[in-house]
């Protein structure tokens, strides 16, 4: 979601990465629900997942998994709506300590790198049969679950596809386009967007055009990045590229002419005031991977149900998220837990997923489903999802992410956000950019 997710690295990373570090030193598929093979005695399997709103989206599938399994209960805890600070530092606290972590986890696209090189913590999918899954997912999602022994450790969930979300009340108020077609016409360019967005600014409706830095930026990188070799701020060869690579300053270009335009309402993704930012109505637009739609009906709530809207993005597609599952080696019930995560990164678990949250499948089979090709989001004015995020991961091409892509993600971020909020002077904000970039690369 995936997700879902995802923002901010501190120290407590950087601490728990380089204790993993030093500890590093240098059959047929499972039946996915009704049909697993049951234990001698009941067990419980802890699936431990983050993202805000509703995450994930395994409410439904955990329900319909433990009234066909008696003796194979899921337990399922979103631990955090933060990933890089919060999730993972503690997941590779708890892998370092051999204890602590879930049967079952999810990992954040930016930190599959990290942690396929890490084959000692996780679980050989292969050995339950799960290689047999192959055919099931896009080239790209399958070969970014092996890892550094060429095992197979995670299997993938969510795709994140783009487009814009943004207030149908807000536009109206500021004399725009509220039909999604018409809006999508409105900004074909990054260009257009930013007129648009003057135009917003001009009417005085109170709100501000865009969240923060943040989004925009991921949406643009995502944009950027298969145009430049399929890199973002590592090449294939895990060297850092941060200042090198035009994915990379293009995004953080437009970043920065949008907050001198005084566009954005300088919020930081995922924190307490940008959740109740999206409930009040203070900013018209945002970058929308297919998992962010959950993420905005759970913070905004039922009350603005019918106020947000889905129109195509700036530049016409882009991958933002996508996540995983793996199962860590100190489960004490490997069988059972990858006859779990067989089933949620199976057709029915992506299904349920994408009906509950939006988290749009990369289950080949899935997408294909009439289900997610027809299904449309009620909470968005009944906006085809299944049409529109189809359409936009049609063409999508992998892009690599090196093994600290995590840190560096995070780190340079800090700088977007304190240059948006005037901590960082817009004449600086490209060098302290790159510096914080170094630095977090080690």
């Amino acid at each position: 979601m995936t997700n879902h997710k995802r923002f901010a690295v501190t120290g407590v990373l950087v601490t728990a990465l380089a204790a993993v570090t030093a500890a590093c030193g240098g059959g047929e598929t499972p039946a996915p629900s009704a049909g697993a093979s049951a234990p001698a005695e009941p067990v419980t399997i802890n699936v431990h997942t983050f993202g805000g709103g509703e995450n994930f989206g395994y409410d439904e599938a955990v329900k319909k998994w433990n009234a066909e399994n008696p003796n194979i209960q899921v337990k399922y805890s979103n631990l955090t709506d933060r990933f890089e600070d919060v999730y993972l530092p503690q997941l590779l606290q708890r892998l370092q300590a051999g204890s602590g972590a879930g049967d079952i986890v999810g990992i954040d696209e930016g930190a599959m790198g990290l942690l396929a090189a890490r084959p000692q913590f996780f679980t050989d999918l292969g050995e339950h049969g799960l290689q047999d899954r192959k055919a099931d997912f896009p080239a790209a999602k399958w070969e970014t679950g092996i890892n550094a022994d060429g095992k197979l450790f995670a299997l993938g969930t969510d795709i994140g596809g783009m487009t814009m979300c943004y207030r149908k009340d807000l536009f109206e108020k500021a004399g725009l386009p509220t039909d999604r077609e018409e809006v999508g016409k409105l900004w074909p360019t990054w260009d257009a967007y930013l007129e648009a967005g003057k135009k917003f600014t001009a009417a005085d409706t109170g709100a501000k055009w865009m969240d923060g830095p943040n989004t925009i930026y991921n949406v643009i990188l995502s944009q950027e990045a298969p145009k430049n070799g399929n890199i973002s701020y590592f090449d294939k060869n895990n060297t850092l590229v941060v200042e090198s690579n035009p994915a990379v300053k293009t995004a953080f270009d437009w970043v920065q002419k949008f907050s001198q335009q005084g566009l954005t309402a300088k919020l930081q993704a995922f924190t307490p005031p940008w959740n109740k930012a999206i409930k009040g109505g203070d900013f018209a637009t945002m970058g929308c991977p297919s998992w962010m739609l959950g993420v905005i009906s759970g913070a905004a709530g039922e009350g603005n149900k019918g106020n947000w809207d889905v129109a195509t993005v700036p530049g016409g597609t882009g991958n933002w998220g996508g996540s995983w599952l793996a199962i860590p080696k100190q489960t004490k019930h490997p069988k059972e837990a990858a006859q779990v995560l067989n089933y949620l990164t199976g057709k029915e678990g992506h299904i349920a997923a994408f009906k509950e949250a939006g988290a749009f499948p990369s289950s080949l089979t899935a997408q294909q489903d009439p289900e997610v090709a027809g299904l449309k989001n009620e909470y968005f004015n009944d906006v085809p999802t299944g049409e529109i995020f189809s359409a936009s991961v049609k063409d999508l091409q992998p892009v690599f992410m090196g093994e600290k892509h995590a840190q560096v993600k995070t780190s340079v971020e800090k700088v977007l956000e304190g240059m948006d909020q005037g901590a960082v002077a817009y004449d600086e904000a490209w060098a302290k950019f790159v510096e914080a970039g170094v630095k977090a690369a080690g």
